[in-house]
């Protein structure tokens, strides 16, 4: 689960991390009303999405005064931010934020992530502040300086220094930045988050250490042990299809392909994206229905699928595992019925059970297409769309 910016920055002040004063609002007066409160010679205003790049997108408005404030308000609210990390359409800007100008000297990059490959927490700072990490990456790869934190230890004062020397920082800017990083990453732990990044990392002409950016995701794993994060969750940035889903447990993220997809298992929905591919056409979504895909799981994720109008077909591809491939059958039979299906549909069985299961959807009355295999199942949905 992502959060705005604000929302990081709340979060940030509660554990001792460094941000510039800054108030939300949602209407240009309000805006206006910020930039007074907050008084400083410079403020500036930020489109709240769920996406980085604001900057180069024109999200990011610096103002001279509450006037000019209310001004770039009134131009971002109400419309969508189109960015390097969104799609086409853009995320809706329902929200900016006000926050005062600073003296920046310099910005610098820093970041907590879980690297996979050594299965612990690694901080990772840069001197590149405000570039796209992954372009410094490919660029210059030395740029780049990692810290990796003992699960039983934390994050320890001595590589917190580490990292504050590797990134130049002389004097009070050491303390304040070893004290900025060791509060970052409490936070990280105790909120239980899949991420930290802030993009850029300042510090300021008087030796201090803020995050001027800050984008943060949580564990979904783990947020039934923070009830209070789940209510910063804005779903007006979400795909209102993805959000449907989560009402039911369904794993769902829409695409662009023509082809509807059900499966159970993300390895599975990964192989079915690829065989439609490689049959020559492409999938609509993916979709995990996960190991117990009872009648009201399937009925929900085929109205989400139906709901895409590009869907010229759908593809289940279900393993009779957990649940077994009778029961299966009958959730998808009277799920058919009940989305008055419209749209060619191929369903691939495997598992416990799988000819009787087969044998109900033959028997359903309804034009369900049975296959035996995976590539069997992506040939006939491509052949049946292409009629």
């Amino acid at each position: 689960m992502n959060i705005h910016e604000y929302q990081a920055k709340d979060l940030f002040r509660k554990f001792g991390v460094a941000v510039p004063e800054g108030m939300l609002a949602k209407t240009g007066a309000e805006a206006e009303a910020a930039a007074k409160k907050i008084g400083t010679a410079i403020t500036i205003v930020k489109a709240q999405v769920h996406a980085g790049g604001r900057g180069k997108a024109g999200g990011v408005k610096v103002c001279k005064s509450p006037a000019d404030a209310k001004a770039a308000a009134e131009k971002l609210l109400g419309t969508r931010l189109v960015t390097y990390q969104t799609d086409a359409k853009g995320q809706p800007v329902n929200s900016v934020y006000v926050e005062s100008g600073i003296d920046i000297a310099r910005e610098l990059y820093l970041a907590i992530m879980l690297d996979r490959s050594a299965g612990r927490l690694t901080v990772m700072a840069s001197t590149e502040g405000g570039m796209e990490i992954e372009k410094v990456a490919h660029e210059t790869p030395e740029k780049i300086f990692r810290e990796q934190i003992d699960p039983a230890l934390g994050l320890m004062p001595y590589q917190a220094r580490n990292l504050a020397f590797a990134l130049g920082l002389k004097g009070d800017e050491v303390t304040n930045g070893v004290k900025f990083m060791l509060n970052l990453a409490k936070a990280y732990e105790q909120l239980d988050c899949a991420m930290i990044e802030i993009n850029p990392l300042v510090v300021t002409k008087q030796g201090q250490v803020m995050a001027l950016d800050g984008k943060v995701s949580f564990d979904d794993n783990a947020l039934f042990k923070h009830p209070e994060l789940l209510e910063l969750d804005d779903t007006t940035q979400h795909d209102p299809r993805e959000t449907e889903a989560r009402k039911y447990d369904l794993n769902y993220v829409g695409l662009d392909g023509e082809i509807g997809c059900m499966v159970n298992g993300a390895g599975l929905a990964m192989a079915t994206m690829d065989i439609i591919k490689h049959s020559g056409s492409a999938p609509a979504n993916f979709l995990d229905v996960g190991g117990g895909a009872d009648e009201a799981k399937v009925t929900a994720a085929l109205k989400i699928i139906l709901g895409d109008t590009q869907v010229k077909g759908i593809l289940i591809n279900i393993f009779g595992g957990i649940m077994k491939c009778d029961i299966i059958a009958n959730g998808i039979v009277a799920a058919a019925k009940a989305v008055k299906l419209h749209v060619p549909l191929v369903v691939r069985l495997e598992g416990t059970n799988v000819e009787l299961g087969n044998d109900i959807l033959a028997k359903s009355g309804l034009p369900i297409i049975t296959a035996n295999s995976l590539a069997d199942a992506a040939h006939k949905i491509v052949k049946a769309i292409r009629k």
